[in-house]
């Protein structure tokens, strides 16, 4: 059983517990935690790694499912240009655009509700199976994740689980393989096949 806190279109390091273990919990009681995996994703552009945020309006109880999105700014539209931008000739990027696109486009109210459905999107078109939403029992056996995956870091859990290894990249012949990517980067590149590299 492993914990995990939700994030915004996760890194492959994410679903790689997700593919993994049987079974995984996402924290929807926790406390929101800045400069997290929560509200950003790192993908790989033409000018290398590039850290993407979705900007929230902080409220009083700053619990997770509390945390709503701020829509002021057009930052929906320059993210999805940068993901066009930095994806637009792997391989499968075309055959997912349109349904990724469509839950940033529908403009759900809160961050929760976006990384829900992001990650169940995810899950679906990998075959991994969806997580479960709350807090496992408290009695110990859980492998508490929630700080483990996050973006200033290092982990260890592919080397941990046996996958550390490359996959095809868009830009790896001027940067090499990049690894800690959003896991966005291996869908697009690998397209079904990515559950094969995440087991």
């Amino acid at each position: 059983m492993v914990l995990l806190s939700t994030a915004f279109c996760p890194p492959v390091e994410y679903f790689a517990v997700l593919a993994g273990y049987s079974s995984v919990f996402i924290d929807s009681v926790e406390l929101y935690n800045k400069q997290s995996w929560r509200n950003r994703c790192r993908i790989l552009s033409a000018n290398g790694p590039l850290d993407l945020m979705v900007p929230v309006v902080h409220s009083s109880g700053r619990k997770i499912k509390d945390i709503r999105i701020e829509y002021t700014t057009p930052w929906v539209a320059k993210f999805e240009r940068a993901v066009a931008s930095a994806y637009y000739s792997s391989p499968f990027f075309e055959f997912y655009r349109d349904e990724f696109f469509a839950i940033l486009d529908s403009h759900p109210e809160t961050l929760w509700d976006m990384n829900w459905r992001i990650i169940e999107w995810l899950c679906a078109k990998m075959g991994v199976a969806v997580p479960s939403e709350g807090v496992p029992s408290a009695d110990g056996t859980a492998l508490d994740l929630r700080n483990a995956i996050h973006p200033k870091h290092p982990d260890t859990i592919l080397r941990d689980l046996g996958l550390e290894r490359p996959y095809w990249q868009v830009f790896a012949e001027r940067f090499g393989f990049t690894p800690g990517l959003s896991v966005l980067d291996i869908l697009f590149n690998e397209g079904p096949d990515a559950i094969f590299w995440l087991k």
